[in-house]
């Protein structure tokens, strides 16, 4: 995908003096006291803002934080806890700015933190009267909030269409050049692993990536709807029973281009879902009534993992079992060590994939790890994000 890059601008220069507009993600999680329990994404937005500070630019950042109501600000709505850690980050004053749409007093060497982008009326529904204003505030706008880039709102979208210049910033650069080496020019064979709760959740990623994958691994409850479609019997196990002929579907759609959904051959059961629950590790064939199918058994965990090894791409969303219980972990920590070991470029996201990742200790062998979930989630689906597609327009004049 052609997008015109900031760090491109601001190489040759094209930067220096302007107003910069940058919309990053800095929906952190904090406490009922204000206080950021967790900075990755503050800390991941950083590169951008200092490398339009380095270019000599008058830096605006902007970003949504929580779920405000538009137009009635609270004081639990504001950047001021993030304007503070950016600081400190950054070893300079962050001033905040409110009511910040008709203009924005900023010196080129500058950087200002303009307050909750949601609270502003039209935000949300992509109100282009909104739009052409924040657009006149900035020369080059720059999106660097992969996040968001599913979602076509005034500061993601509006905006990039009336600016005079409109970029990607390193963060969303380095999305679609992941998203693009695994998706779109993958090296084969091309192995994806989805795995979580519902198959309903996924069913429209399971169909779209069954067009194009060499091996599709399901994991969790979705490997339980895909067990019964198999003619397995799964006890009392999560799984979605209407929903098993679309699994079947996607086992056909996978066999007649001579790819394969793998059938876990054993599991790792227990009669109730607790972390201290006894784990019997059977055949897949021999389930009892009243199990519970907590995690794909060490047998079948050994199989894909050798699979994995031999793959050239793996895209990697959802934990094969419950990973936070100790008995039930195995399949995913398998699973996650195969990634690391594998040559193969791996891309993962999704909020229980980087705990998981977390937990391995695998963050430097995995390829790629998106920070987007919702984002990585329609991409995995076929479909083309807003922020992409306007980004893509703009470089194409």
């Amino acid at each position: 995908m052609n997008v015109i890059r900031f760090s491109d601008l601001c190489a040759h220069g094209q930067a220096a003096g302007q107003r910069v507009f940058i919309r990053a993600d800095l929906n952190v999680p904090q406490a009922d006291d204000g206080s950021i329990t967790e900075d990755t994404r503050i800390r991941a937005s950083v590169p951008c803002i200092q490398m339009a500070l380095d270019a000599g630019a008058a830096v605006m950042v902007t970003s949504h934080l929580g779920r405000p109501t538009e137009g009635e600000f609270k004081p639990e709505d504001s950047l001021a806890p993030v304007a503070k850690r950016l600081g400190e980050l950054l070893d300079r004053e962050v001033p905040l700015v409110a009511n910040w749409v008709d203009g924005v007093t900023v010196a080129p060497g500058q950087v200002v933190l303009l307050e909750n982008c949601r609270v502003n009326k039209g935000e949300k529904k992509n109100n282009e009267v909104l739009a052409r204003q924040m657009a006149q505030l900035c020369n080059i706008y720059v999106n660097d909030a992969f996040g968001t880039a599913h979602r076509a709102e005034g500061t993601t979208y509006g905006i990039a269409q009336f600016a005079p210049i409109a970029c990607a910033g390193p963060l969303l650069a380095a999305e679609i050049d992941a998203i693009g080496k695994a998706l779109e020019a993958p090296q084969r064979p091309l192995a994806a692993i989805v795995a979580g709760s519902k198959v309903s959740t996924k069913l429209t990623i399971l169909k779209s990536l069954s067009q194009n994958v060499d091996q599709l691994i399901v994991g969790g409850g979705i490997a339980n709807t895909f067990m019964l479609a198999a003619g397995l019997k799964i006890g009392k196990s999560l799984a979605e029973v209407d929903l098993v002929s679309e699994a079947k579907a996607v086992i056909e759609a996978m066999k007649a281009r001579g790819a394969e959904v793998p059938i876990p051959t054993d599991v790792v059961t227990a009669k109730n879902f607790a972390a201290d629950a006894v784990a019997t590790v059977k055949k897949a064939t021999e389930v009892d009534d009243d199990d519970l199918i907590l995690d794909i058994g060490p047998e079948t965990a050994a199989k894909l993992a050798a699979q994995l090894k031999q793959a050239g791409t793996i895209v990697w969303n959802g934990p094969v079992g419950v990973f936070e219980f100790a008995a039930f972990e195995n399949g995913t920590k398998v699973i996650a060590q195969a990634i690391a070991e594998s040559s193969a470029f791996s891309i993962a996201g999704g909020g229980d994939t980087l705990a998981a990742i977390a937990k391995y200790g695998i963050e430097k062998q995995v390829g790629y790890i998106s920070t987007g979930g919702g984002a990585f989630l329609e991409i995995l689906e076929g479909k083309t994000l807003p922020a992409f597609e306007i980004l893509a327009k703009r470089a194409a004049g």
